[in-house]
């Protein structure tokens, strides 16, 4: 993430965004936000309650990462970002579904959110994203069963928990076009922005990058 150029998006809480030179320029920043409860406010974008933390909760930085269960290079990336994460052990991850494929994503991504009412959704997480096969109903509901979430528990917190569940994915949706991403896998790393596939020593290089940042602030 080298020659970085900065664009600010004027949001409530002045989500301050960078870009690698290499990646297009973004669509035209939104206009400000009237409070920290707009989708591109950083507490909204950095802290959703609705999505899950994986990695380290407490870790000094947070990438953020949109993905579709069905994205090849999702899944082919996955293992290199989990490497990257332990082997860092101080970064907080949010895996945001963005369910571009539609169809059975949109039906994955809802499942997998409702997994973490049983505190199960990295497993659900971990069982999708790394399918060889290509996914259907049948598929997701038998990856997560084997991953160890009750199916019947999780279609009960899936229908109770519904408009929760769909106004995350919603608000992903809205962050993604709002940060001018146009397809999966797309990051951010703290502060920074990024589309495209890393290996686990990119990985490692955006996370500093982003700790580099931070002390900059101060």
């Amino acid at each position: 993430m080298n020659n970085t150029a900065k664009i600010l998006i004027p949001a409530a809480a002045s989500l301050t965004l960078w870009i690698a030179a290499s990646i297009a320029a973004p669509a035209t920043p939104p206009p400000a936000a009237a409070d920290d409860t707009d989708v591109i406010s950083r507490e909204r974008v950095l802290r959703d309650p609705d999505i899950p933390v994986s990695g380290n909760p407490k870790g000094d930085i947070t990438v953020i990462e949109f993905f579709d269960y069905q994205c090849p290079y999702c899944k082919q990336m996955h293992p290199e970002l989990k490497k990257a994460v332990e082997e860092d052990g101080k970064v907080r991850v949010i895996y945001k579904n963005w369910p571009i494929f539609q169809g059975v994503s949109i039906y994955a991504a809802r499942l997998a959110l409702a997994a973490k009412y049983q505190n199960k959704y990295n497993e659900a997480h971990e069982a999708l994203i790394g399918s060889k096969e290509r996914l259907d109903e049948s598929r997701v509901q038998d990856l997560m069963a084997k991953a160890g979430i009750d199916m019947k528990q999780a279609a009960l917190d899936l229908e109770k928990n519904a408009k929760a569940i769909d106004d995350a994915l919603s608000r992903t949706n809205e962050q993604a076009e709002a940060f001018g991403f146009k397809g999966t896998p797309s990051f951010i790393f703290n502060t920074f922005r990024f589309s495209g596939v890393l290996d686990a020593g990119g990985f490692k290089a955006a996370f500093k990058d982003a700790r580099a940042a931070n002390k900059a602030k101060k």
